[in-house]
C-alpha cells in the first residue's frame, strides 16, 4: 500500500512537470480541449493520492483511526501542529492533552481553541471526546472516558463510572488548590470556555451536536454527589452561559441592524428598490432568528438544569458562582435578564448564611446601579429588598457591610427619594465604627447625602472665609458631630470623611475665620458648644494631615509619618500663625476644653518656618500666650498640654531652641522659687495653714508636676522639698489629699529622671548611691501611705509602688546594665502582704447599686463605669508584679479564686494572668490554682461548718471554678502532664491532711475536696490515671475502700474518675498496637510521633524530689527556689502611672536542680516492687488496646453549617472504594498511642515513682 501510493505520487509529479512545459505550446497549436482535460486530471488526481498517503502515514506511526459514527466521521489530519488522538501535536509528536495545555498556560488560549476547532471539523467525535475528558480531568478525577464508553453509554452511566473511579486522596481538586499555578488554571479554564464559544458562534454551536453534548454532560455533573464534579461543572456551565449571553447579545444587535436595513430598503421607491437585496435581508433575518432561538434554548437548558438547582447548593462557593454570573447576565443583556424573574434569585440569596455569597449578591447589584439607566429599572426590586440591604450594613462580615454601604450610596445617587431618613441615619452612625473600611464607606455616604448638593445660589460665594461655601459645609459638619452625641470621637469622624472631603477638612483658614470673625447681619453665631466641637474637628484634621494614619483604635496598619504642618498647606502662613495666636490668647485663653485642643496644634508645625519666614515675633507671641495659660490655669489637662508644647518646641535641631529654652527656664525658675517660698511658710511648726495657702501650694505643685512629666528638672533638686511634704503629711495626718497625691507623683518623676540619667552613664560617681537611698526612702513612705484613711491617697501610693517595684526589679540589669545591680529592690513579705490586702479590699468589692443619684441615673452609671475602669487598672498593675516575678506566684491564688465571682469585671485580666504564669512555670501555676481552690474550700468550711451540703451554691461554685480552671489547660495533655500530676498530688494531700472531726473511722475533714479535684481527672493522660490512683490508695485504709455512705461519695466519685478508661489501655501505650493503626500511613505516624515527642530523661523526678524534701504542705512553696525553671523572657510592661517607656527585658532566673532524698535506683526498685504487688490482673486487662477519638467528626461540622437550609443537593461522601480509606479513619485521632510509645515506659515509671511515697 505504501509503495503504490508513492508510485502514484511520483507519476502525478511527472505529469505536472510535463504539463507546465507542454501547455504553452498546446495553446498555440489550438489543442486547448486536450489541455483542459489533462489539467482536470492532474488537479483531481492528488485528492485520492493524498488521502491514501495520509492513511498510510497514520498507520505507519501507529495512530488508531476511528470508524465513522452516525453523525460525523473521518480520520485525523496530518499537520505540523494539530490534534492526533485527542492530544496536542507539535512538530508531529504527541505532547500534552487539552487539560495540560490549559493548566500550563504556555500556549495562547486562542490558538488552543482554534486547533481544537480544526480537529473537530476533521473528526468531531475524537475532538468532543477530548473535550469531555477535559472537564473530567479539571474536576480532579483520575479516570478517563474511553471511546467505547462515549459510543455506547449514556451521560448518567459515564458519570456513575467516573464517580466510582474517583480516587479521593485529600479531597482537593484543581479549583480548590492553592498556589499561583492553580489560580492561573482557574482563569485559563474560564477563558477557554469563553473563547471556545466565541470562536464557534458562527457555525459549530448550531450543529445540534457539540453544544447538546456539552450541556448534557455539565448538567449531569452538576447534579453529582461528588463536590469536585459539582463545583467544576457548575463553574463551566455558568461561564458557558455567560458566553452564550454574549452571542445572544450579538445576534440581537445583528437582527436590529438587519431589520433597520430591511425597512430602509423597503421604504425606497419601486424604481430604486432592489428586490434581490430585500430577499437577502429577509433570509438573513430568518437565519438570525433561528440562531437566536437555538441560543435561547441552550440558555434555558443551562439555567433550568444547572442554575435553578445550584444557586441553593450546600457549598457556598458554588452558590457564589451562580450569583456572580447572573449579575453579569443582567448587566450584559439587560433586555432579557433584568426583570423580576431573575432578580428574585439575587434578592433571596441576600439572606444566605455565608458571607461570601451575600457579598456576591451586593457586588452584582452594584454593577447594575452604577448605570442610571439600569438603576431606574430596579425600582420594584429596591422597594422589596431595601430593608434587607440596609440591615446588611450591620453584617457580621465586615466586607459584606462595606459593600452594603457602597450599594446604598449608589442607590442614593440614582434617586434621593428611595432611602428614608431612618435608612440614612442607620448608615450615619457607622462613621464612628472601629473598622476603618466601614467608616470610610459610611463617610462617603454621608458626604454624598449632606455635602454634594449645590444649588444655583452657591455659585457666587467666595472660596474661603466665613461666607464661603466651605464655611456652610464646615458648620454642617459641626452640627452633625454634635447631633450624633458622640462628642469624644471627632478624630473618628474626620478620618471617615478624609478620603472624600479632605479639601474641605484642610480649609483651616475658614475654620479659624468661623472662630474669630463676627457673624454677618442675620447670621446665627456659633454657640460655645459648637465652637468647642469646631476646635476639636480642626485639631483632628491637622493631626490626620500630618501623621497620615487612622486614630487610635481604628486600623492596624504601620504608622506612616506624614508631612508637617508647613506653609505649603496654607496660602498665607503669616496670617494663619497670627490668627492662631489670637485664637489662643484673646478668645479662648480661659476655656479649658478649647485651649487644651489648641495647644496641641503647635506640635504639628514645621518650626523652620519661624526662621526662614522671619516670623520670630510670632514665636515670642506664642510663648507669651503659653506662659499666660500656665499662670491662669490649674487644670491638669491644660498644664500637661502646655508642658508637651514646650517639649516639642525645645528641639535642639531647630534654630529657635535657645529662644524657647530661655523662656522655659524662666518659667520654671519662677515656679520653683514660688513653690519653695510657699512650702516654707506652709510647713512652719505651730501654725495651721489656711485654705489659701494650701491652694497656692497645690496649684504650684500641680504645675511643677505637669512639667516634670516631660522635662528634666533635676537641677532644681526638688526631692527634699517633696519628701518633707510627704513626711509632714504622715506625721500630722491633716495634709490635703490632692497635695499628697501630686507630691508623690512629682517625687516619682524625680526618681525616674534620676534613673534615666544614671542609666545613660552621664552621672557622677555618687549619683547611684543617692538614687538608691532616695528610691528606698520613697518606697517606704509610699508603703506607709497604703494604710491611709483617704482612698485616693492609697490608690496613688499603690499605683506608684507597683511601677517602682517593676522598674527596679531584676530586669533593670538587662541589655548590658549590670552596673545597676545595686538598685534592684525586692519587696519583703510585709510589703507583698500589704499590696495583696489592698487589692482584696479595694478591687474585689461589690458595686454600689444605689441609682438614686442627684445628677440622674445616667451620670451615676458613668461614675460607676469610671470607678470600674480605675479598679481594673489597679488589678492590672498588681498582676504585672505576678507575671514578672516581682512578688511570689502563690500570691496569685487570692486573685485566681475571684475568677468566677468577678468574671464580668475582671475575667479577662485574671485569665491573661493565668496564661502568662503558665508560660513561666506550668507546675507552679498549677499549684497556685489548686491553692486558690483550697482557700475557697477553707472559707466555705469556716462559714458552713464541716457538715455542709455538697449541693449548696457555695460548693457548686467552687466546682464550677475548678471546671473553668481545667479548661484553661487546653487539649494538649502532654504539655501539661507534669502540672496536672502535681495538681492532683497537692489536692490528694489536702483532702487527707486533716483528720476526721468525728473520730477514728470517720471521713477526713477535707474529703469533699476530692469532688472538686475530680474536675481535673479528664486532663490526666490515660496511662497516668493509674499512677495517681495508686498514690490515692496510699492514703486510704482498707475500711475506706469498703465505705458506701454519702459522706464517702467524694472519694468514690474521684476514684471512679481515675478508673474511667484506665484498666484497658495501659499496654496500648507500650505496644503501640491500635485497631486503627493499619489504616494509618507511615507519613501520618511519623508526623504524630514528631508532634507528641516527650522530653528525654525522667523530668518527673524533680516533682518527686520536691515531695521528699518538704515535710509539710506549706513547705511546698518554700522549696520552690530549688525547682523553679528559668522563666520565659517577657516583654517590657506598660507602666500604670509614669511616662518612662524604656524597653526592658526580664532577667532569667537561675535554674535549680532538685535534690533527692533517696537514689534513683532505690526509687525504681521500690516502684517495681509496689507495681508487682498489685497482682497480675493488670497485665491481663491491658492486652486489648483502646484508642479514643475526641475530635468532632466532619459530619457533625457539616450538619452545623447547613442547619436550617433546604437544599436539593447536599454534599455526600463518595461511595466506598478499594483504593480509598473509610471516612471515619481519616478523622484526626488526637490520642494516638503509637505516637508516644517510645518514651512512655520511662515516663509512666517516673509518674508512679512520684506517687509511691506520701509525705509523712
Amino acid at each position: 500500500m505504501v509503495g503504490s501510493s508513492s508510485l502514484l505520487l511520483n507519476v502525478w509529479e511527472s505529469s505536472l512537470f510535463i504539463f507546465f512545459i507542454w501547455f504553452p505550446v498546446a495553446r498555440l497549436s489550438s489543442q486547448s480541449t486536450v489541455s483542459l482535460v489533462v489539467l482536470r486530471v492532474i488537479i483531481i488526481a492528488p485528492s485520492s493520492i493524498f488521502k491514501r498517503c495520509s492513511h498510510s502515514q497514520g498507520v505507519k506511526r501507529g495512530r488508531k483511526v476511528l470508524g465513522d459514527k452516525a453523525k460525523g466521521g473521518g480520520a485525523g489530519r496530518v499537520s505540523s501542529t494539530g490534534w492526533v488522538n485527542g492530544h496536542h501535536q507539535e512538530n508531529g509528536t504527541e505532547n500534552m492533552s487539552l487539560f495540560e495545555l490549559v493548566k500550563m498556560g504556555r500556549s495562547a488560549t486562542q490558538s488552543v481553541v482554534d486547533e481544537w476547532i480544526e480537529a473537530y471539523k476533521q473528526d468531531r467525535d475524537v475532538a468532543l471526546l477530548e473535550l469531555i475528558n477535559f472537564f473530567i480531568q479539571c474536576s480532579g478525577c483520575k479516570g478517563a472516558v474511553s471511546e467505547e464508553m462515549f459510543r455506547h453509554m449514556q451521560n448518567s452511566e459515564i458519570i456513575r463510572k467516573m464517580t466510582e473511579e474517583f480516587d479521593e486522596d485529600s479531597g482537593d481538586y484543581p479549583l480548590t488548590l492553592s498556589g499561583p499555578q492553580w489560580k492561573r488554571f482557574r482563569i485559563n479554564f474560564c477563558d477557554f470556555i469563553a473563547v471556545l464559544v466565541r470562536q464557534c458562534q458562527y457555525s459549530i454551536i448550531y450543529d445540534e451536536y457539540m453544544m447538546d453534548t456539552v450541556i448534557s454532560l455539565l448538567t449531569g455533573l452538576s447534579d453529582s454527589q461528588v463536590r469536585a464534579f459539582r463545583h467544576t461543572s457548575t463553574l463551566a456551565a455558568m461561564k458557558l452561559m455567560t458566553a452564550l449571553v454574549n452571542v445572544a447579545l450579538n445576534l440581537s444587535i445583528n437582527m436590529d441592524n438587519t431589520q433597520r436595513q430591511y425597512e430602509a430598503e423597503r421604504n425606497k421607491v419601486i424604481a430604486k428598490r432592489a428586490n434581490d437585496r430585500l430577499e437577502l435581508l429577509l433570509q438573513k433575518r430568518k437565519e438570525l432568528q433561528e440562531n437566536q432561538d437555538d441560543i435561547e434554548n441552550m440558555m434555558n437548558a443551562i439555567f433550568k438544569g444547572v442554575f435553578v438547582h445550584r444557586y441553593r447548593d450546600a457549598i457556598a462557593e458554588i452558590r457564589a458562582i451562580c450569583i456572580e454570573e447572573i449579575g453579569v447576565w443582567m448587566k450584559l443583556y439587560s433586555d432579557a435578564f433584568l426583570n423580576d424573574s431573575y432578580l428574585k434569585y439575587v434578592g433571596w440569596t441576600m439572606h444566605d448564611k455565608q458571607g461570601e455569597v451575600r457579598l456576591k449578591c451586593l457586588t452584582a447589584l452594584q454593577g447594575l446601579f452604577y448605570s442610571r439607566e439600569l438603576g431606574s429599572r430596579l425600582e420594584l426590586f429596591t422597594s422589596r429588598f431595601k430593608d434587607r440591604i440596609v440591615s446588611m450594613t450591620l453584617d457580621k462580615e465586615y466586607d459584606v457591610a462595606v459593600q452594603a454601604i457602597k450599594l446604598l450610596t449608589l442607590i442614593l445617587q440614582s434617586s434621593d427619594e428611595v432611602l428614608t431618613a431612618e435608612d440614612c441615619e442607620s448608615v450615619y452612625h457607622l462613621v464612628y465604627s472601629a473598622h476603618r473600611p466601614i467608616a470610610v464607606s459610611a463617610g462617603e455616604f454621608l458626604f454624598k447625602k449632606l455635602f454634594s448638593h449645590r444649588g444655583p445660589e452657591d455659585e457666587g460665594l467666595p472660596r474661603r472665609g466665613r461666607q464661603s461655601l466651605n464655611g456652610s459645609l464646615i458648620k454642617t459638619t459641626v452640627f452633625f458631630f454634635l447631633e450624633s452625641e458622640l462628642h469624644e470621637h471627632g478624630a473618628y469622624l474626620v478620618d471617615s470623611l478624609w478620603e472624600c472631603a479632605s479639601e474641605l477638612l484642610k480649609d483651616w483658614e475658614t475654620m479659624i475665620s468661623l472662630l474669630l470673625d463676627e457673624p454677618m447681619p442675620g447670621e446665627e453665631a456659633l454657640t460655645d458648644r459648637q465652637e468647642t466641637a469646631l476646635v476639636e474637628i480642626m485639631l483632628s484634621a491637622i493631626r490626620q494631615a500630618c501623621e497620615c494614619h487612622p486614630p487610635v483604635g481604628r486600623g492596624s496598619g504601620k504608622r506612616v509619618r506624614g508631612v508637617l504642618f508647613d506653609k505649603s498647606m496654607i496660602k498665607k502662613p503669616k496670617r494663619f500663625l497670627n490668627y492662631f495666636v489670637l485664637v489662643i490668647g484673646c478668645t479662648y485663653c480661659v476655656d479649658i476644653d478649647k485651649v487644651t485642643s489648641l495647644l496641641q496644634i503647635p506640635k504639628y508645625f514645621d518650626l523652620d518656618i519661624y526662621t526662614t519666614g522671619r516670623l520670630e515675633k510670632h514665636m515670642d507671641a506664642l510663648l507669651r500666650q503659653i506662659w499666660e495659660v500656665v499662670d491662669k490655669h490649674t487644670d491638669t489637662e491644660v498644664l500637661e498640654a502646655c508642658s508637651t508644647t514646650y517639649h516639642y518646641l525645645c528641639n535642639e535641631e531647630f534654630t529657635i531652641f535657645n529662644r524657647v529654652d530661655i523662656a522655659r527656664s524662666q518659667l520654671l525658675d519662677e515656679l520653683v522659687d514660688k513653690f519653695n517660698r510657699l512650702l516654707e511658710d506652709f510647713l512652719q511648726e505651730g501654725e495651721e495653714p489656711d485654705e489659701d495657702d494650701a491652694y497656692q501650694v497645690l496649684s504650684t505643685l500641680k504645675k511643677i508636676t505637669a512639667f516634670h512629666n516631660a522635662h528634666d528638672l533635676s537641677k532644681w533638686d526638688l526631692f527634699n522639698s517633696n519628701y518633707s511634704l510627704l513626711s509632714t503629711g504622715l506625721q500630722n495626718g491633716d495634709m490635703p489629699e490632692q497635695i499628697v497625691i501630686h507630691a508623690m507623683q512629682c517625687t516619682h518623676y524625680i526618681v525616674l529622671w534620676h534613673l534615666a540619667k544614671v542609666s545613660e552613664g552621664s552621672s557622677i560617681k555618687g549619683d547611684l548611691v543617692t538614687l538608691r537611698k532616695q528610691m528606698r526612702a520613697f518606697c517606704l513612705i509610699c508603703q506607709r501611705y497604703l494604710s491611709s484613711i483617704n482612698t485616693a491617697v492609697k490608690e496613688q501610693a499603690f499605683t506608684i509602688l507597683c511601677d517602682v517595684l517593676l522598674i527596679f526589679s531584676h530586669q533593670i540589669m538587662s541589655s548590658g546594665r549590670e552596673h545597676l545591680e545595686n538598685l534592684v529592690y525586692v519587696p519583703d513579705s510585709s510589703l507583698q502582704a500589704e499590696l495583696l490586702n489592698f487589692i482584696l479590699d479595694q478591687v474585689f468589692i461589690d458595686q454600689d447599686d444605689d441609682s438614686n443619684s442627684t445628677d440622674g441615673q445616667q451620670d451615676d452609671e458613668a461614675s460607676k463605669i469610671e470607678a470600674l475602669h480605675k479598679r481594673r487598672n489597679l488589678l492590672a498593675a498588681y498582676c504585672k508584679l505576678i507575671i514578672y516575678n516581682v512578688v511570689e506566684m502563690n500570691t496569685g491564688a487570692d486573685i485566681f479564686k475571684q475568677y468566677m465571682r468577678y468574671y464580668n469585671d475582671y475575667g479577662d485580666i485574671i485569665k491573661e494572668t493565668m496564661s502568662k504564669t503558665r508560660q513561666i512555670d506550668k507546675i507552679q501555676c498549677a499549684k497556685t490554682l489548686i491553692l486558690s481552690l483550697q482557700k475557697l474550700f477553707n472559707e466555705m468550711m469556716s462559714e458552713l461548718g464541716f457538715s455542709f451540703d455538697r449541693s449548696s451554691s457555695a460548693f457548686c461554685g467552687i466546682k464550677e471554678l475548678a471546671r473553668r480552671f481545667s479548661l484553661t489547660f487546653g487539649l494538649d495533655q502532654l504539655k501539661t502532664r507534669e502540672a496536672i500530676a502535681m495538681l492532683h498530688k497537692d489536692g490528694i494531700e489536702f483532702a487527707f491532711k486533716e483528720p476526721s472531726p468525728q473520730g477514728e473511722g470517720g471521713p477526713p475533714l477535707n474529703l469533699p475536696f476530692l469532688d472538686i479535684l475530680s474536675e481535673f481527672s479528664s486532663k490526666l493522660l490515660r496511662q497516668d490515671k493509674r499512677t495517681v490512683h495508686m498514690y490515692l490508695e496510699r492514703f486510704m485504709t482498707f475500711q475506706m475502700a469498703l465505705q458506701r455512705d454519702d459522706c464517702w461519695l467524694p472519694l468514690i466519685s474521684y476514684r471512679n474518675s481515675l478508673q474511667a478508661g484506665m484498666d484497658d489501655d495501659t499496654l496500648s501505650v507500650i505496644s503501640g498496637i491500635s485497631s486503627r493503626g493499619s489504616v494509618r500511613s507511615k507519613k501520618s505516624k511519623q508526623s504524630a510521633v514528631s508532634k507528641r515527642k516527650l522530653p528525654e530523661g525522667m523530668l518527673i523526678y524533680r516533682l518527686l524530689a520536691e515531695e521528699n524534701s518538704s515535710s509539710s504542705f506549706d513547705g511546698v512553696w518554700m522549696n520552690r527556689e530549688q525547682s523553679v525553671p528559668t522563666p520565659v523572657m517577657m516583654h517590657s510592661p506598660h507602666l500604670t502611672s509614669t511616662v518612662l517607656r524604656d524597653p526592658k527585658r526580664m532577667r532569667p532566673e537561675d535554674g535549680y536542680a532538685a535534690t533527692f532524698s533517696m537514689p534513683a535506683e532505690q526509687h525504681l526498685q521500690q516502684a517495681a516492687m509496689d507495681y508487682n504487688r498489685r497482682g497480675s490482673g493488670l497485665m491481663e486487662e491491658d492486652e486489648e488496646p483502646i484508642v479514643e477519638d475526641v475530635m468532632m467528626s466532619s459530619e457533625d461540622r457539616l450538619e452545623d453549617i447547613n442547619e436550617g437550609m433546604d437544599f436539593n443537593t447536599m454534599e455526600i461522601d463518595l461511595p466506598a472504594s478499594k483504593n480509598r480509606r473509610e471516612r471515619n479513619e481519616l478523622k484526626p485521632d488526637y490520642f494516638d498511642p503509637s505516637s508516644i510509645m517510645d518514651d512512655s515506659v520511662r515516663i509512666i515509671s517516673a509518674l508512679r515513682l512520684m506517687f509511691m511515697h506520701p509525705p509523712t
